[in-house]
């Protein structure tokens, strides 16, 4: 347990740009921070004041469990970790801001330098610079006066407590240029002592830009789109198209595992588990093999749009990135939208491999990505497909299953399992 801090001051970048809106962001930053902290030993109580959110602690708490859960919270820029304090006269200020900095930066009797501490670097990185590994360091006061009863104002302040911490902290020395550390003070209703900022994923809340509905597979990429555009504030159900008998039980536990690991991110996510072996093996059987991908992946986009829209759903989100495979060049991503009435987004779309594969790394769903369980994407694939497929081709193609293809999507549709992330 660390109960050092007091509280989390929460810190947003995009969301201060949003005007007379702002509060619904806000909002909505509030709404997922209480969600990411249900699991969390301790109880916890969210203030959002003007410009700021705190996350106060109500009882004994895990630091490390806490700022984890609020580090995958999107619209979150900073997590700035808190010493709480009743107003008092700028003397006393002065003493317990320097306190509050010794307590980060120890100084180590055998050399009289400071040994590091739990405080970030200035540069919001959450690290120790570089250069003050040898344990001195340079620091700044900034001080933001929103109680304008405090009889000091912001610059006396920051001379009065900077003098102190000097006085007080051998290891310590001023410079207001490139400081690596820069110690924070808010005079609000109380005041809130601070010097770390531990990074946030960034984006906006998710909620705050309507739902869509994710083609998720087993593979790198569709994950990583999912993340994405969550992280622009919009709320996930995803679709997977599972193949029986020629996919197991495992390729199915692939991706509700990938579901839960972005589900940290994105929120609750409703996946729809549907049959896709009867339409497959049918395509295969009646269409040129060169077009099978193409033609599969028309029948997917519009089984996943009728599940969008019966879901309240704005959009499609694929995995797909131009060029990448076959199915993927810009005139086969034509003919797959061709189908589609609602906007498909590829946030992946300009992105390569390897910059695909970072992400994912980072988010933490490469290792299961690349699992040798093949999804229903993989098992009829052409020697040869078509690279530059026409759509008016297609569509003719497309009738040679004029006999039986609507039953089979109904049915296909009727096998949907909704597993709840």
């Amino acid at each position: 347990m660390n109960n050092r801090y007091d509280a989390f001051l929460i810190k947003y970048a995009e969301i201060g740009i949003k005007g007379k809106n702002r509060h619904v962001f806000e909002e909505a930053l509030v709404r997922q921070i209480k969600i990411a902290l249900r699991p969390c030993e301790g109880r916890f109580s969210v203030i959002r004041t003007y410009g700021r959110i705190f996350v106060e602690a109500q009882s004994e708490y895990d630091f490390e469990e806490v700022t984890e859960a609020l580090s995958h919270v999107f619209g979150i820029r900073g997590i700035c970790p808190v010493a709480e304090y009743e107003i008092m006269p700028v003397g006393e200020l002065c003493s317990t801001a320097a306190a509050f900095l010794q307590a980060e930066y120890p100084v180590d009797e055998g050399t009289g330098f400071g040994t590091g501490g739990a405080a970030g670097a200035a540069d919001g990185s959450g690290t120790v610079c570089p250069d003050a590994k040898n344990g001195a360091h340079t620091f700044k006061v900034h001080t933001r006066r929103m109680n304008k009863q405090y009889p000091q104002d912001s610059l006396e302040v920051n001379a009065l407590v900077g003098q102190a911490v000097l006085e007080a902290c051998p290891n310590m020395s001023v410079d207001v240029h490139t400081p690596e550390i820069m110690l924070s003070i808010e005079i609000r209703e109380k005041i809130y002592i601070y010097s770390q900022m531990i990074p946030g994923p960034g984006g906006l809340p998710v909620g705050v830009g309507g739902k869509c509905m994710l083609l998720l597979s087993g593979g790198i990429d569709s994950p990583v789109a999912g993340y994405m555009v969550a992280k622009r504030g919009v709320r996930i159900d995803a679709v997977y198209f599972n193949a029986p008998p020629y996919t197991s039980e495992r390729a199915l536990q692939k991706v509700v595992d990938l579901a839960r690991e972005i589900s940290v991110y994105t929120g609750p996510i409703r996946l729809h588990n549907i049959n896709f072996t009867e339409i497959q093996l049918y395509i295969y059987e009646k269409c040129p093999h060169d077009e099978l991908t193409i033609i599969m992946r028309r029948y997917m986009m519009r089984i996943a749009e009728r599940l969008a829209k019966e879901n309240d759903c704005l959009g499609l989100v694929t995995g797909e990135s131009i060029g990448q495979v076959a199915s993927q060049t810009l005139a086969a991503l034509a003919v797959t939208n061709e189908v589609c009435t609602l906007p498909v987004f590829r946030p992946l779309v300009g992105f390569d491999k390897e910059e695909i594969i970072q992400i994912s790394r980072r988010i933490g769903t490469f290792e299961t990505s690349i699992l040798p369980y093949e999804d229903c994407c993989t098992i009829f694939v052409a020697k040869h497909p078509v690279t530059k497929p026409r759509a008016e081709v297609i569509r003719r193609h497309e009738q040679f299953l004029n006999e039986k293809i609507d039953e089979m999507v109904e049915r296909a549709i009727e096998t949907d399992e909704i597993i709840q992330i």
